[in-house]
């Protein structure tokens, strides 16, 4: 009982972010469960490494920014983008509005560099793409890159050697983040999003992007506005990036972000896409930890979204349509060693839902499950699945093992979801 005890507290009580704070309005973020990212820019003309490829030294700065020329936009069509997200059972889509190179996908007013001006496209881009979310009552994330390596006041150079350092030149420094707070509060007057995703925090420490003095400059200006934790600490949830949690963050709200090949953006040679299957695991991994799925795309330069990615995003959205019970709302599942997979609970912790990503041998097994079962059905079919417990003594407060049959019939084409109808909220042997 005491280790019951203390797992169901973890899921409550899990440590807060410097600056955090538990309101409801982190609600719709828990409950949507899975997102789309969009990295769109310029580096989708050649197809190259966004940003970091003339910081390594790939190509030349230079050369990269030859890019501004090839943007066009010319088949954008922000309504079929988001209409794809819709269908692929997303809640929520993050989009670039700047890279670490600093070319803004708005009409900024705080410097030249923008899609606007100095490409082709010569129009906003965010701004149509916010318009159509709002219309499927999507909720709207902004990625913004906190580090501009392209800026004349931004302390680290593009050829990565340090211009100055911020204590030394604070007046320097102060020019900088008048630009950055200029640019972040014309995102939040035009476009009032429901989230920011920010990266590049690790160049410096928090009090030198004065970390704590912009999160409540934006909460002012948008009070139920969330924050990724890429604000060197003071946002609202955890971001692990492409690899999968072994144990979940500390912080009760996470989200893994992860591509769908090895690239951000749209790269024409990376053919090393997951397959649907692959994906659906893995969102099924961050379901049972109580975690987000942020799943990435990369358009290409014209606006379209690769043929790979699309048939991706289609799947995926056959895959969470049929299984949304146990998908949205839901909360952590059993902590490991009761069952052999992924498992999700209902908010009212009365329906647990198993995930099979496999075949089964034989039946699948529950071990310390103290409850009475009610019924066990199939997700998305109604089919009810027999069950039996062996090993249950009177003499022993320890649960029996229960069995439960999954007919070959009754399995779906990718991962197989379970609902299990207790008597009462879920309660464990440990």
């Amino acid at each position: 009982m005491r280790y019951l005890l203390l797992f169901l507290l973890s899921l409550s009580t899990r440590t807060l972010l410097p600056g955090q704070s538990s309101d409801t309005h982190m609600q719709w973020f828990q409950d949507a469960k899975l997102g789309i990212f969009i990295h769109w820019g310029i580096y989708a003309v050649d197809g190259i490494d966004e940003s970091w490829s003339f910081f390594n030294k790939y190509l030349s700065y230079e050369d990269y920014m030859k890019q501004t020329t090839g943007f066009t936009a010319e088949k954008y069509q922000p309504k079929a983008w988001v209409d794809l997200i819709e269908k692929s059972g997303a809640r929520y889509a993050v989009l670039t509005t700047k890279h670490h190179d600093g070319v803004a996908l708005w009409d900024t007013k705080a410097g030249e560099l923008n899609v606007v001006k100095q490409t082709p496209a010569q129009r906003d881009l965010v701004g149509p793409f916010v318009e159509e979310m709002r219309t499927k009552n999507l909720k709207v994330g902004l990625y913004y890159s906190l580090s501009d390596w392209s800026h004349p006041d931004y302390p680290l150079h593009r050829s990565q050697e340090y211009r100055y350092q911020p204590k030394d030149d604070p007046a320097r420094w102060a020019r900088f983040l008048s630009f950055q707070r200029q640019q972040l509060r014309e995102l939040s007057t035009q476009y009032k999003p429901d989230l920011y995703w920010f990266d590049g925090d690790w160049e410096h420490d928090a009090a030198t992007w004065k970390s704590e003095e912009l999160r409540k400059e934006l909460k002012a200006a948008l009070p139920n506005v969330i924050l990724n934790s890429r604000l060197a600490g003071y946002g609202d949830y955890a971001t692990p990036e492409n690899g999968v949690p072994i144990l979940p963050p500390d912080n009760p709200y996470w989200e893994l972000c992860l591509t769908m090949n090895d690239s951000w953006g749209y790269q024409p040679n990376d053919h090393t896409y997951k397959s649907v299957n692959q994906i659906i695991r893995i969102f099924a991994d961050c379901l049972s930890m109580g975690g987000n799925l942020l799943l990435d795309i990369g358009p290409k330069a014209d606006g379209t979204i690769p043929e790979e990615q699309v048939a991706i995003l289609e799947g995926l959205g056959r895959w969470t349509k049929k299984h949304q019970e146990a998908i949205y709302g839901t909360r952590a599942g059993l902590p490991t060693g009761h069952f052999y997979g992924p498992t999700t609970l209902s908010a009212d912790s009365q329906t647990l839902y198993l995930f099979v990503p496999h075949r089964p041998n034989g039946p699948l097994v529950i071990k310390g499950l103290k409850n009475k079962v009610n019924r066990i059905r199939v997700v998305g079919q109604a089919t009810k699945l027999s069950h039996e417990i062996f090993s249950k003594y009177y003499w022993s407060e320890v649960p029996g093992l229960l069995y439960i049959d999954v007919p070959a019939y009754t399995q779906a084409e990718e991962v197989t979801v379970i609902a299990v109808q207790l008597k009462g909220k879920v309660a464990l042997h440990r």
